[in-house]
């Protein structure tokens, strides 16, 4: 008689390396771990109570998002963008995500929509900095979320772990009728959603992106800051 399969039960390693993934990604959104800054293993391990093999593995997942530059034989850093570099990934951003948001509406429930207005109600409401910043990526992520696509959902977040420590530079950096400007677009978006006008839709979204890419061109320094701190 063949005995019947049991699935493997995840690992403590695998566990763990998903929580020091999220702990890491959550100090880069922070500004805990700035552009450029070294992970060194030994002092992750010890920071999140766990061995060499999971702090590697978390290191890798976060390569692969985007967000951690590993050399060979050198170590790990967080990545860090040129600004012309972040330019480049601004500029595919204002093309990529308007179409990302074109073929995610159709999909968008009513639940959805209601979710996105509580999402852009909430970030008006806090003045935390990395509060503001989860939440963001939360409203953005779900205006995506019903799009399904073959390489572009990968692409565009990709691209926004490539740009994250520089939203919240912009973040840092706006006034106060910049920030109202921030939120009013929110706002028309969730508009354009709940009334199915994709053209405006795309267009908020472009102008959205724009806005900080127009912003952080402006403010060469941050790109300067980020290329010290690995020094």
């Amino acid at each position: 008689m063949t005995a019947a399969f049991v699935p493997t039960p995840a690992t403590r390693d695998g566990n763990a390396s998903s929580r020091v993934a999220e702990g890491i990604r959550d100090g880069i959104v922070r500004g805990t771990y700035p552009p450029g800054a070294r992970l060194r293993q030994e002092e992750i391990a010890e920071r999140f109570g766990a061995s060499r093999v999971p702090v590697r593995e978390a290191l890798k997942l976060l390569e692969a998002e985007g967000l951690v530059t590993l050399v060979p034989n050198a170590g790990a850093w967080v990545s860090r963008l040129t600004l012309a570099e972040c330019e480049e990934v601004y500029q595919a951003r204002e093309r990529l995500e308007p179409l990302l948001m074109r073929y995610s509406m159709p999909s968008l429930t009513a639940r959805d929509i209601i979710e996105l207005a509580e999402l852009a109600q909430q970030m008006t409401e806090t003045d935390d900095v990395a509060e503001f910043l989860a939440l963001d990526r939360a409203f953005h992520m779900l205006s995506y979320s019903g799009a399904e696509t073959l390489v572009l959902n990968d692409l565009v977040t990709r691209l926004w772990n490539t740009t994250q420590p520089y939203r919240r530079a912009y973040t840092l950096m706006i006034d106060d009728h910049s920030q109202r400007i921030v939120h009013d677009e929110h706002h028309l978006l969730v508009t354009a959603v709940r009334e199915g006008d994709v053209e405006s839709a795309e267009r908020t979204v472009e102008n959205h992106i724009r806005r900080t890419r127009r912003l952080l061109a402006a403010h060469p320094d941050i790109f300067t800051d980020a290329s010290a701190s690995t020094r």
